[in-house]
């Protein structure tokens, strides 16, 4: 008897398990297909070096610009399919390439070295004020 108890207990928590997976990929897949299917066509990207904004490009256009600096520094920015990258940078770590796409409000690379700031802004249509990564 004490076995249909331990059998019972243990499906009614597997069900409980499965119940909880379920609804946690069905948020995760309804917060995701919102931020896909919901980025403002407003977006820009700002470039700036040593604080001041050297250009200010539309995200859904898809171009290059180059940063150059003082003593050689040198960054290539790529806005491409909505997403802007560091594709070349002169600094020696190499961080800013490394960190890959952007493409949301808010989003920015950084390339310390170099005093560069990639930053997207603008307002996405998510209706969020802040959205944890």
């Amino acid at each position: 008897m004490n076995d249909r108890k331990a059998n019972a207990l243990k499906r009614s928590d597997l069900l409980l398990l499965v119940g909880l997976i379920a609804v946690g990929l069905g948020l995760t897949a309804f917060v995701l297909l919102t931020r896909m299917y919901s980025q403002s066509d407003d977006l820009t990207v700002t470039i700036r070096q040593n604080s001041q904004v050297l250009a200010t490009l539309p995200l859904d256009e898809d171009t290059t610009y180059a940063v150059q600096g003082e003593d050689g520094v040198a960054n290539l920015v790529v806005i491409e399919d909505g997403s802007v990258y560091i594709e070349e940078a002169s600094c020696p770590d190499k961080l800013c390439v490394k960190q890959g796409k952007i493409r949301y409000a808010g989003d920015s690379l950084i390339c310390l070295p170099n005093r560069v700031v990639v930053e997207i802004t603008g307002q996405d249509d998510l209706g969020l004020d802040a959205v944890a990564k």
